[in-house]
Order: C-alpha cells, then sequence, then structure tokens
C-alpha cells in the first residue's frame, strides 16, 4: 500500500501529525513541490493507492483520476474543492473522506486585515527600502485607515470578521453580495448598498465569496474602472473572482492598489506580471494556512487514512 502526502508545500506536515502509525502499514511519500502539469501527475501518482491531498492546490480533472488505476482513498482537507472533480472519484467507486481546520475564519480574516494595512502603509515597499539599505526615499506616503469606507463583497463567515475589524480601525463599511439582505448586513455593523455604489464609494474593497458560475469573473473591467483612483482592492478568496487581465491592465495604469493572497494559477508563475507591478501586495496563497489548520487538517487526514485501511471509513463526503 502507498500514500502520497501531497501539496506539502511549505514542508509543514512532518511537523504537525504524527505519521508513525502509517508508516508502519504502508509506504508514505511527501510531496513538496506542484505537480506541474497533469502528465507530471499522473506519471507520479500512478502507483499510489491513498492521496491526501491539500485543498485547492493539485487540480484532479476527470482526465487525471481515469489515470490513477490503483487509487482507492482520496483524503481531502476541507469539503469543497473547485478544482477537483468529485463527481468522477465517485463513479469510479473511489472513496472520498474530509478533514476540517481548525480555522473557523479567523486565519483568512486576519490575513486579509494584514494586507490591507500592508497596502495602505506601503509596508513591503519600506522592508524592501530598509533591506536594501536605504532608508525612506522611494517609498510612498500610505494612507491612514479611519474614516476610510471599506466595501465587502460576499458578507458571509469571512465577510463578517472582516466587518467587525474594519469597525474597530473607525471605517465605515459598505456590503453587497447577491443574495445579501439589509438585516444581515445591519447585524455586523455594515450597510447593504448597489454594488456600483460599493464601488465608487469604497477605498478598500475585499472579496469573501466562494467561487461558482455566478461569481467568477465578478469583478470585471468595468467594475475596476468605477473604482475610485487609489483604492485598493484585496482577494484572499479566489483568483478567478477577478478578471485578471483586466487587473493587470488596470495595475499598470496606476488606477488602483492591488492586496492579493490567491491567483488565476498557483503557484504563480515566475514571469507572472504580478511579481513585478509596485502597487501589488501579493502573498502566495497564506489564508487558511496557519499551523493551527495544517495541525487539525493533517491529524485527521492520519486518522481518516487508519479507519480505510481497517475496513470502517470516517468523514466520508457524500458527493
Amino acid at each position: 500500500m502507498r500514500i502520497a502526502v501531497l501539496d506539502d508545500w511549505q514542508t509543514i506536515a512532518r511537523q504537525v501529525a504524527d505519521w508513525s502509525s502509517l508508516e508502519r502499514r504502508a509506504e508514505l511519500v511527501f510531496f513538496h513541490d506542484a505537480l506541474t502539469n497533469e502528465d507530471e501527475a499522473a506519471r507520479k501518482l500512478a502507483d499510489f493507492d491513498i492521496l491526501i491531498a491539500m485543498r485547492e492546490r493539485t487540480p484532479f480533472p476527470d482526465s487525471l483520476i481515469e489515470r490513477l488505476p490503483n487509487l482507492k482513498l482520496f483524503a481531502m482537507t476541507g469539503r469543497r474543492g473547485s478544482s477537483l472533480d468529485l463527481a468522477s472519484l465517485k463513479r469510479r467507486g473511489i472513496t472520498i473522506c474530509y478533514a476540517d481546520g481548525a480555522d473557523a475564519g479567523e486565519a483568512t480574516s486576519e490575513l486579509t486585515l494584514g494586507l490591507m494595512i500592508a497596502a495602505a502603509r506601503a509596508i513591503p515597499a519600506g522592508d524592501a527600502a530598509i533591506r536594501a539599505g536605504g532608508f525612506q526615499g522611494g517609498v510612498p506616503a500610505g494612507i491612514q485607515l479611519a474614516g476610510k469606507t471599506l466595501g465587502i463583497i460576499g458578507l458571509g463567515r469571512l465577510g463578517s470578521r472582516v466587518a467587525r475589524s474594519a469597525l474597530a480601525l473607525d471605517m465605515r463599511v459598505l456590503a453587497w453580495s447577491q443574495n445579501l439582505t439589509a438585516e444581515t448586513a445591519t447585524a455586523v455593523g455594515a450597510r447593504l448598498v448597489p454594488k456600483q455604489q460599493l464601488l465608487t464609494e469604497s477605498d478598500v474593497i475585499s472579496l469573501h465569496l466562494v467561487l461558482s458560475s455566478r461569481t467568477r469573473g465578478i469583478i470585471g473591467a468595468p467594475d475596476l474602472a468605477a473604482m475610485r483612483k487609489g483604492a485598493i482592492l484585496i482577494n484572499t478568496s479566489r483568483g478567478p473572482l477577478i478578471d485578471e487581465p483586466a487587473l493587470i491592465e488596470n495595475l499598470r495604469a496606476g488606477h488602483i492598489w492591488a492586496a492579493l493572497d490567491v491567483f488565476d494559477q498557483e503557484p504563480l508563475p515566475a514571469t507572472h506580471p504580478l511579481r513585478s507591478l509596485p502597487n501589488a501586495v501579493v502573498t502566495p496563497h497564506l489564508g487558511y494556512g496557519t499551523i493551527e489548520t495544517f495541525r487539525s487538517f493533517y491529524r485527521q487526514s492520519v486518522e481518516n487514512v487508519l479507519a480505510f485501511l481497517d475496513g470502517a471509513p470516517i468523514r466520508i463526503l457524500d458527493v
């Protein structure tokens, strides 16, 4: 029996869970680098019986799944994955189980707050200047957030936490999403407004939506053009919520700032323009990735695999 632990990009898996019980019963292989394409994934994973996959990293479309003849258990972190063909796994009789993280929204909402402050005060540019031997020269003057307006698109669990943080900074909070009600917005100190009003009145806009056919490209070229000059657009949800080519064009024109933790393609290609734009603060999809979350993900993943090997699988995902 061979088990692959995929997508361990920060080499954290061994540090946060006890794998010894699995290693006594199977060969365990950790993958620390991203699998760059479907052919590489098929070649390297074809001999494995069990895959432990980190959410939203390696895609598993039907075309890849059919090239994994030995696969018996797909152990995923989280309960949802837009890059996974769960129906294909089920159709082939592959057991799917999930692991829940410790994050109830705290980790990603905290990162959102950090990105907002980093962009508002040009913290990355200041850090780079110090490390290069300089000081304030070339570092843009930032803005204070107190008294500014935050627009939140998607006022669910994460968006509500961000709203409360913004209120603590003495910001005004507007909110919009397709199904948001005024009562829900008021309950967290925000005001429901039409999307266009949010775009034109906000100094900072933060996205907190699940990626779906309805939300893909929800921020397009006309929306970016409607934003205030110098406004900050934050995305810690999913890259394709924003029309990325339009965003890059807008950033190059110097109209807005962006603070991004997620991208259309991850890992972000080495030559991608977002890596070099001075008005973009970028982080490598750190949102949910805290020690606490990884500890819970991997501890439960070990439990899931052991239960499967014992013939009594747990945390079965209902697809």
